[in-house]
């Protein structure tokens, strides 16, 4: 997989508030829109729109600008579009509903890399 910071970003934002059922697909064989889609699931309203926010901190800290937000007031389903990286986070009915990973279902899915594989092991002692 090719490195790409803004979906490293929104992983990170998205295991820091929590996110449940985090997919990530490569779509960019799919369409010339968008390379990565990312969705995940929020627990309640609340935690839909904690989970944007979150997102739209990190993007913003980081100087990311650009983004076109939808759904965010009703917080049932909000996309978070940032060009090579659109993110959706559904509430659990909405995404049952929607099925839009089925939409993509050709797409390659993207694993997660484990923080225990990227941390080398630290040499054993030897007494």
């Amino acid at each position: 997989m090719e490195e790409n910071a803004t979906l490293d970003l929104i992983l990170d934002a998205l295991d820091e508030k929590k996110a449940v059922d985090v997919l990530t697909l490569d779509v960019s064989r799919q369409t010339q829109m968008m390379d990565y889609m990312v969705a995940c699931t929020g627990t309640s309203n609340t935690h839909i729109r904690a989970l944007a926010d979150g997102v739209l901190e990190t993007m913003k800290q980081q100087g990311i600008k650009g983004v076109r937000a939808e759904g965010y007031n009703d917080a049932r389903w909000v996309l978070l579009d940032y060009g090579d990286v659109v993110l959706h986070i559904f509430s659990a009915d909405d995404r049952e509903f929607y099925r839009l990973e089925e939409f993509w279902r050709a797409a390659p899915v993207i694993e997660p890399v484990s923080e225990e594989a990227s941390v080398p092991e630290e040499p054993s002692a030897v007494a």
